[in-house]
């Protein structure tokens, strides 16, 4: 594939072609990196604009801030459905037992999440109907499928209206710290808590 400027419109792009075809799309392979690079560089942006004191830098910190949340969003929707295709692959390939046929349509992070829900699937397959096929009683494998994978835990996009410090959030993990205006993905309790004490909004 040609390399790909990353902006707004083709990840907006990326998301349509993902969106409107059944296959699931290949994508640069630095795609992750280069989107990361991007919102560094908006999020300096907004930073310089917010340092200019006038009506037009108003309005341009408005703009750029209304992009970031939009493209947080398309990102988030963007994963989701690549996220719901790969689960789909994974199916098929434990059902046929039949390899990725072309790897490269996947992210090297995608295809480790493929193995993972394959194996799974393959682990549960094996000891329970393989089990009832044998008249035996079926056994859970040992190593219990992880939830992060088949079980999307429900998180909340939220937008900071004030500063917030590092804090432990219900699954046990560190968020933080958050500056005022900052956008992030987080677990639906610690969002709700966040939005009842006014220090963040729902997207």
């Amino acid at each position: 594939m040609p390399d790909v400027i990353i902006t707004y419109e083709t990840v907006y792009e990326t998301l349509r072609r993902e969106k409107f075809r059944q296959e699931i799309q290949q994508l640069e392979p630095t795609f992750f990196q280069d989107v990361v690079k991007y919102l560094k560089e908006k999020k300096a942006i907004l930073k310089s604009q917010k340092e200019k004191e006038s009506i037009f830098a108003a309005q341009e910190i408005q703009k750029t801030q209304k992009q970031i949340e939009n493209i947080y969003k398309i990102l988030k929707e963007l994963y989701e459905r690549r996220e719901t295709k790969i689960i789909q692959i994974a199916l098929f390939s434990s059902k046929t037992n039949s390899k990725l046929q072309d790897p490269d349509l996947l992210l090297k992070e995608e295809q480790e999440l493929f193995k993972k829900i394959t194996s799974e699937l393959d682990n549960f397959r094996k000891n329970i109907l393989g089990n009832l096929l044998e008249a035996k009683i079926p056994q859970i494998p040992e190593d219990k499928i992880q939830e992060t994978i088949l079980k999307k835990e429900e998180n909340k996009l939220i937008h900071f209206s004030k500063p917030v410090p590092k804090f432990l959030a219900e699954d046990l993990q560190s968020y933080g710290p958050f500056e005022q205006d900052e956008i992030a993905n987080l677990p639906e309790k610690a969002a709700e808590i966040l939005i009842q004490r006014n220090k963040a909004n729902l997207l």
